[in-house]
């Protein structure tokens, strides 16, 4: 094992045990610094050896590389937690990363889908055909109705429904539990493929993880990945574009609700934010709207009249 790859795992088991942070936000610093590991085997730089202008000119190629401007900035967010880390525990002397900046964030506007386009791709899954048109319209049915991260839904289990008062019971980031409501046409959906699908998935089942909801063919839990590629086959199928995605479904579910005048922290309760910031982009979405609907209907609201 290379030094900067011990060094790495020992951070990872550091996040994992004294800070609780999930696996999947592991994963994506392990991705990061074996990136980053990789850039410094190539030039013989070992870690006590980094200097300031050693990451500096890291970021600006991973800038000149085309990566995402948001990519630059979380790699940098990762690499100054690890020299932290290092300097904490005097493996190296001197935090190269201290003055290390990530550069200021651009907010984003969420994409989301329209309700019209939503029921478009819903009703273009055939619940009747099980187990997979039942297993999918339950997926999507799910997201929309109750805006689950993908990570969210790969993980849910039966015993983490509550068929009584139609509420899920789901454990987010940092590994926190909330209660999301489950509307009633998901609830219907998934009523139907936990009695008509899932069955017939595990029961052709070879091995794996047979805990989870939602099931692959050969009955163990579908990945986060396989979840991705279903909705992209499914808005394709239903004359959509391909950008369709898990996420735009949470970013839909949030705007929707807003446009209908939901509370914006009940909002955030239900998406499980923990800063209600956050959830505030959603008004930005809404006010965008707005506009767009002033500038089309109104007599004064174009330009050119």
């Amino acid at each position: 094992m290379s030094a900067y790859a011990a060094l790495i795992e020992r951070f990872l088991l550091y996040l994992a045990a004294e800070r609780g942070l999930s696996a999947n936000y592991r994963l994506s610093i392990h991705r990061s610094l074996s990136r980053f590991a990789a850039w410094c085997h190539e030039r013989a730089l070992a870690p006590e050896a980094l200097t300031e202008e050693h990451l500096a000119s890291y970021q600006r190629e991973l800038r000149s590389s085309g990566a995402a401007a948001a990519s630059c900035r979380v790699a940098v967010v990762h690499l100054r937690i690890f020299f932290k880390y290092l300097a904490s525990r005097k493996t190296i002397e001197r935090n190269p990363a201290e003055l290390l900046r990530a550069g200021k964030a651009t907010q984003q506007l969420p994409e989301t889908l329209s309700a019209d386009t939503v029921r478009q791709l819903l009703e273009s899954i055939s619940p009747a055909e099980v187990p997979f048109g039942t297993r999918d319209r339950a997926i999507l049915e799910l997201l929309y109705s109750s805006g689950l991260r993908v990570s969210e839904l790969v993980s849910l289990r039966p015993d983490h429904i509550d068929w009584e008062d139609n509420f899920l019971r789901v454990t987010g980031k940092g590994s926190k539990t909330r209660y999301v409501p489950l509307g009633g046409m998901a609830a219907k959906a998934l009523k139907s493929y936990m009695q008509k699908a899932r069955p017939l998935l595990l029961g052709e089942r070879r091995g794996g993880n047979s805990q989870a909801v939602f099931l692959s063919n050969r009955g163990r839990m579908l990945t986060r990945e396989r979840i991705r590629q279903i909705i992209k086959e499914r808005a394709l199928l239903a004359g959509l574009s391909d950008k369709v995605y898990p996420h735009i479904m949470r970013h839909s579910f949030a705007t929707h609700l807003l446009e209908n005048g939901a509370d914006l922290r009940v909002i955030q309760d239900m998406l499980g934010h923990s800063n209600l910031a956050t959830t505030q982009i959603y008004t930005h979405v809404e006010q965008k709207r707005l506009v767009s609907l002033h500038r089309h209907f109104h007599p004064r609201g174009r330009k050119d009249k």
